[in-house]
């Protein structure tokens, strides 16, 4: 009995599950996971190794790091067991979602960088070579992606002009007009489209240089030579008409339903107290759709980002380049000229951009939605 007793007081009262545990069971998990990530960044290195170097001991193929990264995270899951108990069952939970994570996001941007750092030209008999920081330097002085970034810069700042239109048809739509639904309908039909329908129906029918209705009507009316891909500015003011044209609808949507769910009764009272259709927006509905507008501002210039598809169909890229954004570019250097390696640091280097970008922008979105209101 008392040997019993002894031993229930051997732990204090308010002793935290982890303290319950004993030093040796935690050595025991520290040390398996431990051992596990080091058996997994060792079949890594051979692996790299080998692929860098053939005649370095290593693996063909990445089936043996597939199988130590299954074996890591059977691993790491019974260490967590071991040290933490209870809080480490529970992690366990979490655990397929981290696993699931480092596969498809942090290994293939990880991979990512080493290809950037690689000679590898799919027509090249000599395969994949690693090269350093040559692919870097080369970027930094090839005039085409330069202009690629200067075209994205024009790319989302066109995104405030689609603001204000999209705002525009929300007031329309939200407002107490006939057939309003059926406007409604009809102004989501963009959206509903893929962009590549779009480029085709729009892009390469509607605005064709000898036929098309559009080019049509501008001669017509007195444009001689309604090219509208032929131009660079023409170009670049096309492709922007085409993209907004498809996804002001998203903004609009959004915008609406943002109308719908202000209350009334602010509204009324400015009313009653004078204000004007004019003031009564200023003032009141647009501070109080800010939250909104600057979350559909955002989603939107998130998607501006990957604009690819429409240029990419229509112009390629042209004239000259004129049109291509970082992706449409990208996209060419790798089917084009089949540049996987200098595709690959282009692709992280845009990637870094837009990760500051964003960034930068949600607390700037941020700190001006906090000043206004």
């Amino acid at each position: 009995m008392a040997d019993q007793t002894s031993t229930a007081n051997q732990w204090p009262a308010d002793a935290a599950p982890y303290d319950l545990i004993s030093p040796a069971r935690k050595r025991l998990g520290w040390a398996l996971m431990a051992a596990a990530t080091l058996g997994l960044l060792a079949t890594i290195a051979l692996e790299i190794q080998y692929k860098t170097d053939t005649g370095a001991i290593g693996f063909e193929t990445w089936r043996p790091v597939v199988y130590a990264y299954v074996l890591w995270g059977v691993a790491i899951g019974i260490g967590q067991v071991l040290t933490r108990g209870e809080d480490g069952q529970r992690a366990l939970f979490l655990l397929p979602a981290l696993l699931f994570t480092i596969a498809m996001v942090i290994f293939p941007t990880l991979f990512g960088f080493y290809i950037a750092l690689t000679d590898w030209n799919l027509s090249s008999f000599s395969g994949r070579r690693f090269n350093g920081l040559d692919n870097f330097w080369q970027m930094l002085s090839d005039p085409y992606y330069r202009n690629a970034l200067f075209n994205m810069v024009l790319y989302v700042l066109a995104v405030l002009v689609e603001y204000v239109i999209a705002f525009g048809l929300a007031l329309l739509l939200n407002a107490q007009i006939r057939a309003r639904k059926f406007f409604r309908v009809v102004f989501l039909m963009p959206l509903m489209l893929s962009p590549v329908a779009v480029s085709w129906m729009v892009g390469k029918s509607l605005m064709e240089y000898r036929f098309g209705p559009a080019a049509t009507l501008a001669r017509h009316l007195g444009w001689e030579n309604p090219a509208f891909f032929s131009d660079p500015i023409t170009a670049r003011i096309s492709i922007m008409v085409l993209d907004a044209w498809t996804f002001i609808p998203f903004m609009m949507i959004m915008l609406l339903a943002g109308l719908q769910a202000m209350s009334r009764e602010i509204l009324e009272a400015a009313r009653v107290d004078g204000a004007n259709a004019w003031q009564t927006f200023w003032q009141v509905t647009f501070p109080l759709m800010l939250p909104v507008s600057v979350t559909a501002v955002i989603l939107r210039i998130i998607f501006k980002l990957k604009l690819a598809d429409i240029i990419i169909t229509v112009t390629s890229g042209g004239p000259g380049g004129a049109t291509d954004s970082v992706s449409s570019f990208i996209y060419r250097e790798y089917r084009d000229r089949s540049n996987v390696g200098y595709g690959t640091m282009l692709a992280m280097a845009y990637l870094v951009i837009i990760i500051v970008f964003v960034t930068w922008l949600l607390k700037f979105a941020n700190r001006f939605v906090r000043n206004v209101n």
